[in-house]
């Protein structure tokens, strides 16, 4: 299921010091589910609510809300993720349990901010609500193993809903996955691990999931907005072929390897692209950095004058060398993109997936452009 971008943010951004971690919108929905169930079956919520964990942790969670009806009981947390730049933090997760008729088991349904899933290539399938695998897992436990200390059947519906869960889900990856109406309730392990890479990564995958299922010959993984419209303005492809691959070139390409799309379009700006052309697969600046030695080389190549060498060597940013070039009738855009494609071939291995790179300026004008070979 596609991930929050809350938790996949820049991890330019992130603070010194040590981080706190936080708990996913599937550990909030599962303490509030067991919080509702408890209620309705005793008349009484627990609060704190404490639950088990995948990896056996036991977290407790104080309620934010609660309600208790005749035949249905809710339980509302607010989302703590910790250090983490998460569009959900301090979301409201709601869950409200109802008695559902016996023989029923335990049904999810999706309430008002918790999307629906529209499109095949997710682990959840179409028509059901975007509750991922493991919450569902989480909070079939949670009901299982009350209803037997209680001696009543797990026939019951599990209702979430997010306030505000629509507007959070415009700032997400769902509407491009086809999931619609909300934020998916996520999480693997319960736990949100401050400025986490994998979760970026997981969510490409599920990018190149979904454009599998849909039969999408061609996808397009892009650093930022600027080079995606300007690559877009060359292919319009539909919202789910667009991979939102940031700095993450290698969780787009290794996952391709296995999983391959006929086309690939990567595009970027200059100093991203200078990065890939070297043999970096992760753009980030924490984590990378342009060779100016490389450049200068690649410079000279295409045919710069040695004198202006220095100039080069002495710059303080990839745009400052491209400036440089540029003024001196040198094309040093093209021999990038070359470079850059390789590193991507290579990547991909004997994969079929064949690749284009576009580099394009910070106005979003194209600079070069590879063959799609």
């Amino acid at each position: 299921m596609v991930t929050e971008k809350a938790e996949i943010a820049d991890p330019g951004r992130k603070p010194s010091g040590p981080l706190r971690r936080g708990w996913t919108t599937g550990a909030c929905a599962t303490a509030a589910t067991k919080a509702a169930l408890t209620a309705l079956l005793t008349g009484k919520f627990p609060d704190p609510v404490t639950i088990t964990l995948p990896k056996g942790e036991t977290p407790a969670f104080a309620l934010a809300r609660e309600t208790l009806g005749d035949d249905f009981a809710e339980a509302g947390i607010v989302k703590d993720a910790g250090d983490d730049p998460d569009v959900t933090h301090g979301a409201t997760i709601v869950a409200r349990v109802a008695r559902a008729s016996p023989g029923t088991g335990i049904v999810f349904r999706a309430g008002d901010g918790v999307g629906t899933v529209t499109k095949a290539g997710l682990p959840i399938p179409p028509g059901e609500p975007a509750i991922n695998p493991v919450p569902r897992a989480m909070m079939t436990k949670e009901v299982e193993a009350l209803c037997a200390e209680h001696g009543v059947a797990p026939d019951v519906e599990v209702t979430v809903s997010v306030p505000r869960g629509r507007d959070l889900a415009e700032k997400t990856w769902n509407p491009r996955l086809g999931i619609v109406g909300g934020i998916s309730i996520l999480g693997t392990t319960g736990i949100v691990h401050p400025f986490s890479c994998s979760a970026w990564i997981h969510s490409i995958h599920r990018g190149i999931d979904v454009a599998r299922a849909a039969g999408q010959d061609h996808v397009l993984g892009a650093t930022g907005s600027t080079s995606e419209g300007a690559a877009q303005a060359l292919y319009h492809l539909p919202d789910f072929a667009l991979l939102d691959m940031g700095d993450f070139a290698g969780g787009l390409l290794k996952y391709l390897r296995a999983h391959p799309i006929p086309k690939l379009t990567i595009a970027g700006g200059f100093a991203k692209m200078t990065k890939l052309a070297q043999g970096a697969l992760d753009l980030h600046s924490g984590r990378s950095q342009v060779d100016m030695d490389f450049l200068l080389k690649k410079a000279l190549d295409a045919g710069l004058e040695r004198s202006l060498g220095r100039r080069i060597l002495q710059a303080n940013t990839a745009q400052e060398v491209l400036e440089l070039t540029r003024e001196n009738g040198i094309d040093l855009a093209s021999p990038i993109a070359e470079l850059a494609r390789l590193t991507a071939k290579r990547t991909l291995q004997d994969a079929p997936v064949a690749v284009e790179v576009i580099v394009a300026d910070r106005k979003g004008a194209i600079l070069a452009r590879t063959d799609l070979a």
